[in-house]
């Protein structure tokens, strides 16, 4: 398949994959991760993520992300506002404080994430089986 000059045939997510594949061919001790997910599929997504969790082991990895389902397993989540941390610690710490904001960003990303399902089964409705009444 021919992708053009510089890629220009390849979608976001290809070019993301690439990307993320070229940094870890090169096997760094630190790698930094700029919303790595973020034009991907969520059917891409999980596999991508999984895979990114795979080689992290074991390196300093740094990832910057607004899509907070990529960010369960990591060891210290910072939370930033207007350049100021104002909360940090696991997924699992930082959830427990239901009126911190890392928690509120969850349940309004998870919230966001259920309408969003259920827009898309109300425009592409399940097909009707000839046996129901």
């Amino acid at each position: 398949m021919k992708v053009g000059e510089r890629g220009v045939q390849l979608s976001g997510g290809e070019k993301k994959q690439i990307a993320i594949a070229r940094a870890i061919i090169r096997s760094p001790k630190i790698l930094l991760l700029d919303e790595a997910t973020s034009a991907l599929d969520t059917k891409y997504e999980h596999d991508i993520q999984e895979a990114i969790d795979n080689v992290t082991i074991g390196r300093t990895t740094i990832v910057i992300a607004h899509r907070l389902s990529t960010l369960r397993h990591a060891d210290t989540i910072v939370v930033i506002h207007s350049g100021q941390v104002i909360e940090s610690g696991s997924h699992n710490h930082l959830i427990s404080f239901p009126d911190g904001q890392y928690s509120q960003l969850v349940r309004l990303q998870e919230s966001q994430h259920a309408v969003h399902l259920l827009d898309a089964t109300e425009t592409n409705p399940p097909a009707k089986s000839p046996y129901s009444m």
